[in-house]
């Protein structure tokens, strides 16, 4: 379940300062090791550390063929491929990849299960300690801070 928690608008003059928006509540990010984990409970005959070895050559492997132009698709995930920022030339003759490439990335585009149409219908919500809290009134988020503060 994602849980859900508030936030507020804080940007002076836009025509939502002081609204209230949902934000999910994220805990901290998992490593290779621990999904390799996560996945050797998935009935598999892999341990952990095998699955860990896979998935550390998965991750190079992908790099390594989008930055040759080699786009990866994971089924019912995405589509990773590398993507370049330029800058304008006036003429291909005075284009230069040093000086018009500014910045190189990898773009990940949703796929199959895993465009957000699906993943919305396949969403479970709930609302995190403190949202519900807010709710019932018992606390507040701090405008100024974008904390909680108890009500007096």
């Amino acid at each position: 379940m994602l849980q859900i928690d508030f936030y507020r608008d804080k940007r002076q003059g836009n025509v939502n300062y002081g609204k209230y928006y949902g934000r999910v509540k994220n805990t901290k990010p998992i490593g290779l090791d621990k999904l390799a984990e996560h996945m050797s409970h998935h009935n598999t005959p892999y341990s952990a550390g095998t699955m860990q070895g896979i998935l550390t050559d998965l991750v190079g492997c992908i790099r390594e063929l989008c930055l040759m132009g080699q786009p990866v698709k994971l089924d019912n995930l995405c589509i990773i491929s590398a993507q370049v920022t330029s800058t304008p030339a006036d003429d291909v003759e005075s284009f230069e990849l040093d000086d018009n490439i500014k910045r190189t990335r990898l773009r990940f585009t949703a796929t199959g299960d895993s465009t957000p149409a699906e993943v919305s219908k396949s969403t479970q919500l709930g609302y995190t300690s403190m949202a519900q809290k807010v709710k019932k009134g018992e606390i507040t988020l701090s405008s100024r801070k974008g904390e909680y503060v108890a009500n007096e």
